[in-house]
């Protein structure tokens, strides 16, 4: 199902939240939407791995990560997972690793940049709490749609062209 986040914005004005600009385009999918499940942690990507070890079919990902530049959350071997989760995507508050391996996955990933070092694992943080990050309200349930325009948010499914 193809989309355009321009058009889904134009035609739900009052439907949709977007993103403040300032996420990357990684992963090997570039335009991808679904139902939203959210994960609030700090550096520290255990509960990231929980999530998206999951079912992830029809579903996004959403990780605030506190936008800490300190180490990436995701790299190619939660990519791997996710894939074969059947997730669409990951939209991050944060960083990630192994960009050009990302590419390999029919999975869309936004993060605000890449970084080398991985993050503790200790299984600090929440699964399934709002998240606020670049001017969105985000909770579980919604639905979010992202292209290489942005990325939008909506309380409810929005038709797709």
């Amino acid at each position: 199902m193809s989309f355009k986040t321009a058009d889904l914005s134009d035609n739900h004005p009052d439907q949709v939240s977007i993103l403040s600009p300032g996420l990357q385009v990684y992963g090997g999918a570039k335009t991808f939407w679904g139902e939203v499940v959210t994960v609030r942690v700090l550096e520290d990507n255990v509960l990231v791995r929980k999530a998206l070890s999951e079912d992830g079919h029809g579903k996004v990902l959403v990780v605030d990560g506190g936008g800490s530049p300190k180490c990436a959350l995701i790299g190619v071997c939660m990519a791997k997972l996710a894939s074969e989760k059947g997730w669409a995507g990951v939209v991050i508050n944060g960083y990630i690793r192994d960009t050009k391996e990302l590419e390999n996955f029919d999975f869309g990933v936004r993060a605000l940049g890449s970084h080398p070092k991985r993050s503790r694992k200790a299984g600090v943080g929440e699964i399934r709490t709002p998240v606020e990050f670049l001017g969105a309200k985000i909770k579980t349930g919604q639905f979010i749609y992202a292209d290489q325009d942005g990325v939008l948010v909506s309380d409810e499914k929005l038709a797709l062209e």
